[in-house]
Formats: C-alpha cells, structure tokens, sequence
C-alpha cells in the first residue's frame, strides 16, 4: 500500500473514530453541568471525600447528584452534613440551569446569602438549615416562581424578612426558625403554604391575620402582639353573702383540681390512640434533632453503589411517615424528606445475627438489579435499630388491592392486572432463587411483599430477611402463618421449595379474593389452602374464583389454569413442587407473549386442569 493509500485510511479511520466519540452515549452526560459542579467542589473545603471526578459519570456515579431523564442536566445536589466549609463559590452552582433540588444543610457554610442562586428559576427545594450563614435575606425572592419549600433555619440570618416571599405562590414549606430576624413580620398570605416556622427570632408587631390559622408554636420566642378586642361593660356583680371568701377559694381549688384530672385523662387517651394507629419513625420536632450516636458503630446509613440518593438517619427521623404496613419481621413506613424525596423504610424488629451477618445479608440483598425485584438503597445496623431503605411504590401492594374494603369507589382489581402481578413476582424469585450459586431463598413471599412496579408488573421486597431473623416459632392463626409450608417451623430454615409453597398461596390469593386465613374472633379458621383443595375435590371449580373475576368474560380457561399452576406449588410434599422456573414458563403460557417483557421462556406442557364446573352459582362463596 502506498504512502498516499495508507492516509487515505488513517484519515477514514479517524473520521470514523470522531463520529464515533460524538454518537456515544458520553454525549448524554451534562457537561457543562459537571464542570459547575467541579468548579465548586474544587473551591470549598470538604472534609469528607466525594466520589466526583471527570472520568466517571456524574449522573450515574456521583454521590448527592441526580440527573433528568435523559442525563442532559443536573436536576438535584443533594449534600447534607458532608463537612462543607466556608463561602459557596459564586458562578458554580448558579451554573446549573436546570436545578431544581438543592440541600446542603448540616454543614459549616457561613457568608451572606449566596445571591447568585436566584438566577436559578426551575429552583423547586432550597434547604441550608443549619450552618452559620449570616446577614440580611434577598430582599426580592420573585424569581423563584417554582419553589414549594424554603428552609433556612439555623443559621445567623438578620435583618427583616422580605415581603416578595408573598409572590412564590407555589410554596409550601417555609422555616426561618432560630436566626436573628427582626422587625415586623409581612402579610405572608399564601394559601399554598402548609408548614410554617417562624419561631425565635427577634421579630415584633402584630401578627398578620393570613397567618393566625397556624398555631402559636410557630411563632414563639418573638415579641409579637396581638390587637386587643374593645373592652366590653361587664356588669357588676353583688357580692352574695351565701358563700364566705373560704367557700369561694375552696370552689376555685376544686374546679383547678377537676380541670387538671380532665387535661391528665385527655391526655392519656390522646397518647394511647396514637399508639394504636402505629408508630412513626419522626419523633417530636425538637429545636435541633440529632441523629444518636451508638458505641458499636457510627450513625451513618450504608447507600449501596449506584444510588444517587443522598440523605442520613437525621434526614429519616425527622422526615414525617406513615405507617404502611406491620409484618412478621418488622413494621413498614412511607417517609417523606424535606427534599420531597420518598422512600420506604422497614424497620426491623428481633434481628437475631450480629453486625457481621446482617451486613453480608445486606450486601447480598443490595446486589441484586432486577425489575421484578425491589432494590434495596440502603441499610442502618446499631444496637438499637435497624433499619432498610427501598424505593417506594405508589400503587401499593397486591394485598392492598386484593383486600380493601369492598365497595364504594374502590375499583375492582381485574384479570390483567392480576396476572401481570403473578408473573412479574415468579420472575423475581427467579432471579433471586438465581444469586449465591443457585442458594438463596427469600424466605417470607406474601402478597404484602409484592407491590406493582411502572409496568404493572408484580415486584418482590424483603428478601433475604429470614435468615437474620430470630426463630419465629409456629404461631396461631395469622396472615403470615397462612403462606408458610407445612415443613417450615423455623423461618430460618426457609428453602426455595417454600418459597415456591408460599407464592403457591399468592396465587390462590390473585384467584379468590380472600386471605390466606380467614375467620373472625370465635369463628373457627379458614385455611385458603385447605379450603381450595376441598372445593376442587368436590369438582365446584368455580365457587373458587373471585365474584369480581366473574363479571369479564372469556377468562375461565385462563383462571383454571392458573389455579392448577397455584395448587401444584402448595403440595404438602416440598419434593412434588415445581421449580420456580417452571412457574415462570406455565404462568407465562396462560396469555402467551403478550405477558413477557422481552423474549418468552420456552414453552411447559401445563399438567392436566380440574374442570370448570359450578361457575356463575357462588352461592357458597363468603
């Protein structure tokens, strides 16, 4: 090849290279946001060591940092209590043109106000709680017309607070609380706003009347004053010569008296009903919460790789939860943070491992990627607590939809749904029955641990826990009871074969409607197992199913074979039950492709159906 013919190539070769370079997904990843954000990094002083460099992804790899959809902006920073001192560089973070989070509480930050983050108009979430900022506030907020929660609280702020806070009519949230403001408070009236905090500080005059339906907490330790009503004539009492002054002052002690008993019993009462609707995970509001510290080890939650969510046991304690659920291994709660991220946490009750176990368990947990599996973000171990971090889903569980009260507006879970619940469940459970060499099992499949992800398909949480459990031993008649297989008395001694049994149960549950054990108090308990199995024996195949089932026409074949595959998984021989993998094929069969995300397993001949007799006469039925 000649001199001339050999540039020829190198120079198509290059070509060839450049376009390569510009049509790779690199070209996804935010440049210039990235450059911001190391520009700041490398201008403030952090005494913990981030992970952000220019070699690896930003969107995907950097800790606190989230991207949009298509990795074409930084939406979110997210760096609370990650030892950051002194002054935000002016022109970085400003840079960030699309930002719409950004937390940096519970640092060392001082200076004024970093002026320049008003340029940052898709600005949904500020929060610098707790630093030492100082000086006045902006005097003009307008721009931010997106924000819903404005934290500040903290910090050395003086000065007066701004009357444009009155224009960010999306807010939601606004704390000020323990800073040096002074002056007279604005009419802050905003109907949008649902949290205020506006307590101790220096401020004076009266209080506006926009503000007076939250109550008086918000506002302590200020000098405020309210106007006082016109005095009214009252008329003037003659004094009765029936009661002696020690008459009169033995009525006011027994009225004090009677009223302190009625405070002390509504109080009780008050405290025993919040009990009894459950715990939560954010105790009181205190002036400055702070996370305990435990002597066998730090406070601090473990995120697993890849996970951009940055917040700590602080952030949950004080997040406000509700309780979703109270299970076999432990309670489960929706927390909702200050930056309006959700998560779900599960804390943990009678762990029986020590620190060394549990973290491995964890770690097994945390590795498994799957959309049919939920991912564990992060985990708590200490003496006291422990504690798990998953994704929330907000369709709720498949027993949350199975068994709400019937009726009124609740919408009927249909044919669809519910088989997309059972195949994308059996397909988690492959996948993990897959992990540690073919050996790990899950240990509490029930319908309260699947919930339906984007694709409404079924997603299997809380695997693993079993084996770091203590002994449950066989206890009476419960939920949980019902989906466990006749062999397993110790839930630590839990095998793929059981979980095979207890998503068995599930299916039964998808089929009919009703819980894996039934009956009211003095009532004798139903097994779902037991009582199928009796049905299908007296060939009245169809006073299984769900009436809510009946109403959809051309279904019933579909329905019987499900119901085989879920009474082949519950035999009382764990040798007779089919392997999971199995499961996945048959269920998968039923509607043929249109059920699998991607390609189809291979085809199994399902074994032979009961006959579908009795349909259309529930009379039986409970």
């Amino acid at each position: 090849m000649c001199k001339a013919e050999r540039m020829g190539v190198n120079l198509i070769f290059s070509a060839i290279l450049v376009c390569a370079v510009m049509l790779s997904p690199a070209r996804t990843e935010p440049v210039e946001d990235k450059r911001a954000l190391l520009d700041f990094l490398d201008n403030i002083h952090h005494s913990r060591k981030l992970n952000w460099n220019e070699t690896t992804s930003a969107c995907s790899r950097w800790t606190g940092i989230a991207c949009s959809s298509d990795n074409s902006s930084v939406v979110a920073v997210r760096l609370p209590g990650v030892g950051l001192a002194g002054s935000i560089p002016s022109n970085t973070l400003s840079r960030l043109s699309h930002l719409q989070t950004l937390s940096l509480r519970s640092n060392a930050l001082t200076g004024s106000f970093p002026a320049d983050l008003l340029q940052l108009r898709d600005l949904i979430g500020l929060h610098l709680q707790s630093n030492s900022f100082q000086g006045p506030l902006p005097s003009d907020f307008s721009l931010w017309k997106n924000l819903t929660a404005l934290n500040l609280s903290e910090n050395d702020f003086n000065g007066s607070i701004p009357s444009s806070l009155a224009n960010l009519t999306h807010l939601t949230l606004l704390n000020l609380a323990n800073n040096s403001l002074s002056g007279d408070l604005p009419d802050i009236n905003l109907p949008s706003l649902q949290f205020l905090d506006l307590s101790n500080n220096n401020l004076t005059g009266l209080l506006p009347h926009s503000l007076s339906r939250f109550p008086s907490s918000c506002f302590s330790g200020n000098n405020f004053s309210s106007p006082s009503p016109s005095p009214t004539p009252q008329p003037r009492m003659k004094h009765s010569s029936k009661f002696s002054e020690s008459a009169v002052l033995g009525i006011i002690i027994g009225s004090c008296v009677v009223a302190f008993v009625s405070i002390a019993l509504l109080l009780i009462v008050t405290n025993r009903k919040g009990d009894e609707d459950g715990e939560i995970l954010a105790t009181a509001k205190k002036e400055k919460p702070v996370a305990p510290e435990h002597k066998d080890g730090n406070s601090k939650l473990v995120f697993f790789e890849g996970s951009n969510l940055a917040f700590d046991l602080e952030d949950l304690l004080r997040a406000s939860a509700e309780v979703l659920g109270k299970g076999t291994f432990g309670t489960t709660y929706k927390a909702a943070l200050e930056d309006a991220t959700i998560v779900a946490v599960k804390r943990l009750k009678e762990v029986g491992v020590g620190r060394k176990e549990f973290e491995q368990q964890m770690e097994v947990a945390g590795s498994i990627k799957h959309e049919n599996v939920a991912t564990l973000r992060a985990y708590y171990y200490s003496k006291d607590e422990k504690l798990m971090v998953y994704d929330y889903y907000n369709q709720g569980s498949a027993s949350s939809l199975l068994h709400a009260k019937r009726g009124g507006n609740r919408l009927p879970l249909d044919w669809d749904t519910r088989l997309r619940i059972a195949t994308g469940a059996a397909r988690g459970i492959v996948c993990i029955h897959s992990q540690s060499g073919g050996k790990l099992v899950h240990g509490n499949v029930k319908a309260s641990n699947i919930f339906l992800n984007s694709k409404h398909f079924g997603c299997v949480s809380d695997l693993g826990l079993a084996t770091v459990m203590s002994p449950v031993a066989a206890a009476p008649v419960t939920r949980s009871a019902g989906y466990r297989a006749p062999e397993v008395t110790d839930t630590r001694k839990a095998s793929q074969a059981s979980d095979v049994y207890s998503f068995g149960v599930v299916l039964l549950e998808l089929l009919t409607g009703k819980s894996p054990v039934s009956g009211s108090s003095g009532e004798e308990a139903v097994h779902l197992v037991r009582w199928v199995q009796s049905v299908v024996r007296e060939e009245w195949t169809g006073e299984v199913f769900d009436v809510e089932l009946l109403r959809y026409p051309n279904i019933e074949e579909e329905m019987v074979a499900m119901l085989q595959i879920a009474i082949s998984c519950v035999a009382r021989v764990a040798a007779q039950r089919p392997k999971i993998g199995d499961v996945v094929r048959l269920l998968e069969d039923i509607r043929g492709s249109s059920q699998s995300a991607g390609t189809r397993s291979p085809a199994s001949t399902p074994a032979p159906t009961p006959p579908l007799t009795g349909v259309g006469s529930p009379s039986n039925r409970d």
